[in-house]
């Protein structure tokens, strides 16, 4: 084990991933490509040390009493120590090459899909072997067919578990939706429903007539003996353009965080054939742009309550 666990100090997100064999059995280090952090251990933080002090077996007794094997997720996977990894599985039986790359490949496509991943996917020849992928507008991962993973950021993050939960044999990969790419930023609509705001529309304009009536009526009932009527008045229409200020914060809000989602789909590259300038790997190397976002009728419709940066 190479590299140091990326939950231990010193691994960042931000920064430059590598690893060499299984994203888990490595440690998954995050590191900015020193050979100082490249060659630390797993002695860096984390369990590491508690883990080395048990046995085999008393390690493998504790991990089965700590983790839920019938309902293993990417949130178990977080959590688990290099050395935890190494004794509740057994290498031989994990699923490498091209087999490993389209099991992740459908995975990502159904996360994708369900907005659970910010990413594009493709395919590329790095260093010399075809791999998959992955960029949003700011990070990237490429996931090699022996299932280490390189990369930065937070589609690193995303990544890793997947990669490691499709390399495992009785794992069953989701069949992804046939329209699962992000949308092009056109297709991204102005706002989601509307309903709620013309409801606090409705109880705004409710509460400001209610309050304005008051006021009139107030004069007339006698200013000196219906105090509490001009009170009412008062807080009823101060009510009213409250709500009413607080259905243009949140259009206003909506129109900002549209207009920004709409910017990092074009910086992903999803309505042109242009990707990233920061991706370390030539246009050459890409195959065809058969997995790049399609535009118009072949991307998944836009759901209003899915979209956002």
């Amino acid at each position: 084990m190479a590299d140091p666990d990326p939950r231990e100090p010193g691994a960042s997100d931000d920064s430059r991933t590598t690893d060499s064999g299984h994203p888990y059995t490595d440690g998954g280090a995050a590191t900015d490509g020193s050979d100082e952090e490249r060659s630390a251990g797993p002695d860096g933080g984390g369990n590491g040390d508690e883990d080395g002090d048990l046995t085999e077996d008393e390690l493998r007794r504790q991990v089965e009493e700590r983790y839920d094997f019938d309902n293993f997720g990417p949130e178990d996977m977080a959590e688990m120590s290099p050395e935890e990894w190494d004794v509740a599985f057994d290498a031989d039986t994990w699923i490498t090459g091209d087999e490993l790359l389209e099991r992740v490949e459908a995975e990502l496509k159904t996360r994708i899909a369900d907005r659970d991943v910010f990413a594009v996917l493709e395919y590329a020849e790095v260093d010399g072997r075809r791999s998959l992928v992955a960029y949003s507008d700011t990070d990237y991962a490429v996931v090699y067919p022996d299932g280490a993973v390189e990369g930065r950021g937070t589609v690193v993050r995303d990544i890793k578990p997947t990669v490691a939960l499709c390399s495992m044999d009785d794992y069953e990969v989701a069949e992804p939706p046939e329209r699962w790419q992000l949308p092009d930023p056109e297709e991204v609509p102005e706002s989601g429903s509307e309903l709620g705001n013309w409801m606090l529309q409705l109880l705004a304009g409710t509460q400001l007539l209610v309050g304005l009536g008051a006021l009139v009526v107030w004069p007339i009932v006698g200013a000196r003996d219906n105090l509490i009527l001009l009170a009412a008045g008062l807080g009823f229409v101060f009510i009213g353009l409250v709500l009413f200020t607080m259905v243009a914060n949140a259009r206003l809000s909506e129109k900002f965080r549209v207009e920004e989602y709409r910017q990092r789909l074009r910086s992903i590259g999803t309505a042109s054939e242009e990707r990233p300038e920061f991706l370390p790997i030539d246009d050459e190397a890409f195959e065809t742009a058969a997995e790049r976002p399609s535009i118009g009728d072949e991307s998944r419709p836009i759901d209003n309550d899915t979209h956002g940066p």
